[in-house]
């Protein structure tokens, strides 16, 4: 399906991204399987569409089913135009992490609300002779993450509100060094992808929060064992149904519309810099679903 054909694509409310251990989500009803081929590419997999507690939902695998691609080989780029492609204008992001602080354990949830990107892949919709740039003090959507927040505490789970996320390259975990560095700036969870997503989903004018489902303690705790992936998938196997719980919950509560108040919405405003004369016209092309409210294509 191509990115032309806007009218013949089915639409969707809600993204939901799985990361390691959710590779789909129980309960979704008259189930679509939609295969996109985005201006950047291929998505990580095919969308899964349909009906999740009543709300038209979008999940699409991060790593692929079978999880068969490593964080660097992720098509950011083409996994969130893709839910832009879709209408998609809130994406709620599941994804393993490392501690980086005592207390934050093992099984804990967090909800990020700070990145320190420290990757080299590409992070942005923009180049090629079209110039924006967003304002990305507050990287996620508070609202989403306030009511991810509560309903987790009225399901009685140990969950955290706020925290900075620190993204790295992978697909290695870190040395000692690096991980003892890392608590020292003040990082409290270590993962791979949800900083790169926040980027691309801000451009997109997409609410994005993540909510961080935590395995280990990285490798800086000297009374635990250090991070392995036996650990990670036994620990994210325990942690999955009450991410699945949370969602389920905050489909519920969730309003069918923005409120006025959300700033996601129009955040690209006044961030277009290039005169729009002399934008590329296969830029605009290329970027329409995310441009055409400030750019005439």
């Amino acid at each position: 399906m191509s990115a032309e054909s806007r009218e013949n694509l089915p639409q969707a409310e809600i993204g939901i991204l799985g990361g390691t251990g959710l590779y789909e989500i129980e309960g979704i009803k008259n189930i679509e399987e939609v295969d996109l081929k985005t201006p950047f590419g291929k998505t990580s997999d095919a969308f899964i569409l349909g009906l999740l507690e009543g709300k038209r939902v979008a999940f699409l695998s991060r790593h692929g089913r079978g999880h068969r691609i490593l964080p660097f080989e992720i098509d950011y780029r083409a996994n969130i135009y893709g839910f832009k492609m879709l209408g998609v204008e809130r994406v709620i992001s599941v994804s393993s992490v490392g501690s980086l602080k005592n207390e934050i354990r093992p099984k804990d949830i967090v909800l990020s609300d700070q990145f320190f990107d420290r990757t080299r892949r590409k992070s942005s919709f923009f180049g090629e002779g079209i110039a924006a740039h967003i304002g990305f003090a507050q990287p996620v959507c508070s609202e989403l993450s306030n009511l991810l927040f509560d309903v987790g505490n009225k399901l009685g789970l140990r969950i955290h509100q706020g925290g900075t996320y620190i993204c790295i390259e992978g697909p290695s975990f870190s040395c000692k060094g690096e991980s003892n560095i890392y608590r020292l700036w003040g990082c409290d969870v270590i993962g791979m992808t949800s900083a790169t997503e926040a980027k691309l989903c801000r451009e997109a004018e997409i609410c994005y929060a993540t909510m961080n489902l935590v395995c280990d303690y990285d490798v800086w705790h000297e009374a635990e064992e250090p991070v392995s992936i036996e650990m990670i998938l036994d620990n994210m196997k325990k942690n999955i149904n009450n991410a699945k719980s949370i969602i389920r919950k905050a489909l519920l509560a969730l309003s069918p519309q923005r409120s006025s108040e959300c700033e996601c919405a129009d955040a690209l405003k006044n961030c277009i810099v290039t005169n729009h004369e002399l934008i590329p016209q296969e830029m605009k092309d290329k970027l329409r679903f995310i441009i055409e409210k400030y750019v005439k294509i």
